[in-house]
Formats: C-alpha cells, structure tokens, sequence
C-alpha cells in the first residue's frame, strides 16, 4: 500500500452556532496536532462557558491512513455526541483537527437521534465556514554552491516551483529546497544542470500548500 503524500486539514479556526428547538450547540472547530493541544481547547471551553451543560468532542490527528480519532460525549447519552461528530470529521477527510460542541439545554428533549443530528449538523456548520487547505509531504534537500552561481539557482529553483525555504551565505552557500518526492528526480536534474554538483536529502516534513 502506497503512503500517502497528502491530506486535509481545516484552513482556519471558527466558532459556529446553531440553534435546535431552543437548544444552542455552539461548535469551536481548531487545527491542531497533538492531544495534548486538543485537549486544551476542550478545557478551555470548558473553563469559558461553566454555565454549559455539555462540552463534547471529537478530534483526528496525523495524516492518513491510521490518524488517531477520539470523542467524547461529556454526559449526553452514549454514542449521541462524541462519535456523530467524529465522523462527521473523517467524512470530511479532514485531519489535524479538534470539534468541541458546547450546548445549552432549551428546556425541550431531543432525543437519542435528535441529539445525534444536531452535534453533527454543528460540526458540519463550522466546517463549511472553516474551508480547508491542503497539506503536501515534503523533503528536504540541502544544496552546497559556490557564491556566484547561488544567485541564477536561486532564481530558477523558485521559477520552477520549488519551495526555497531557507539561504545561509556563509564561505559558501547553502540553499536548503523542499520538493515532493515525486519531485526529487526534476530537481536533481535541474541541479546537475546548473552545476554539475547534486542534492542531498536532509529530513520529510509535512507543510502547508501555498495559495
């Protein structure tokens, strides 16, 4: 099974409200990449609306093709909060995530399938305002070069569409190049084109696709 070289994640933070037979489900939606830091946003909403009767969750973290998803239902009934808000996460493929829905009751009982529609109806609210943004896997090549032709290289790496991210001018220079590593092949050529030297790979990071 190939390893996959992309994926989703949500292109920023927002908090959406909806409103079900009185009841106020308001969904904060946030990128992020550990527990820990999801953790934290549920605790933070915890902490900011104590006058809440529920703060459920669902979160997907790392890329594809095994994230780790949790939920939780924080009181309402089993399996009416936490995992209808969880896929309505990985239905959208979306990763590197955290949901939490806090509720205010409205004095009208919903139900086990009315309580499940509106925790995922919540969730898809925010992430239709979210939009998303795509995440590439990238490696690293470092390229040693001589000061007088850093510049022209420079210059043709970025016209080709590779991601200078870094220049250090020192006795020599050293551009540090993220590529795809579909792209690998492309780039040392361009490289040995220009220098007759190569690349050599450093580390793979995941990095967000530039608009």
């Amino acid at each position: 099974m190939s390893v996959p070289t992309t994926y989703l994640t949500i292109a920023r933070e927002v908090t959406t409200e909806i409103e079900v037979k009185r009841s106020k489900f308001r969904c904060h939606l946030v990128r992020v990449e550990t527990e820990e830091a999801a953790r934290a946003v549920v605790e933070q909403a915890r902490s900011e609306h104590w006058d809440a009767r529920h703060h459920c969750s669902a979160f997907v973290l790392g890329p594809p093709p095994q994230p780790i998803v949790r939920s939780s239902d924080d009181g309402e009934p089993s399996g009416t909060a936490g995992a209808p808000m969880a896929e309505v996460l990985r239905g959208a493929a979306v990763h590197d995530v955290v949901a939490v829905v806090t509720r205010w009751f409205g004095g009208t009982l919903l139900g086990t399938g009315g309580l499940a529609r509106a925790y995922a109806d919540s969730v898809r609210a925010a992430l239709a305002e979210a939009g998303t943004r795509r995440r590439l896997l990238m490696r690293e090549h470092l390229l040693d070069l001589d000061h007088a032709e850093a510049g022209a290289v420079e210059t043709a790496l970025r016209g080709r569409g590779f991601r200078v991210l870094d220049v250090d001018y020192a006795q020599r220079v050293s551009l540090r190049v993220a590529v795809p590593p579909d792209d690998e092949e492309s780039l040392a050529a361009l490289v040995a084109s220009m220098t007759g030297g190569g690349t050599t790979p450093t580390t793979e990071n995941w990095v967000d696709e530039t608009s």
